[in-house]
């Protein structure tokens, strides 16, 4: 985690595996888990700064959009 804290200096770390990526000047929000060893990166979740406000960063998961029942 040091690393990417080093790399990426506006990086929220939230836990052992999830952290939280600003982009635009802060104007979006990505979190995401990491599997350090295995190499994998989880989106967990991108909004905007506003809309992360009204999320738990720690429990928050991507979910499918559902599609349109016409």
């Amino acid at each position: 985690m040091a690393t990417v804290k080093q790399l990426y200096r506006t990086v929220s770390v939230v836990s052992a595996d999830r952290v939280v990526f600003n982009i635009k000047g802060n104007d979006y929000r990505l979190v995401v888990a990491i599997d350090f060893d295995k190499r994998i990166v989880w989106i967990k979740w991108l909004g905007t700064h506003a809309e992360y406000d009204g999320i738990d960063v720690k429990t928050v998961a991507y979910e499918r959009p559902q599609a349109d029942s016409k």
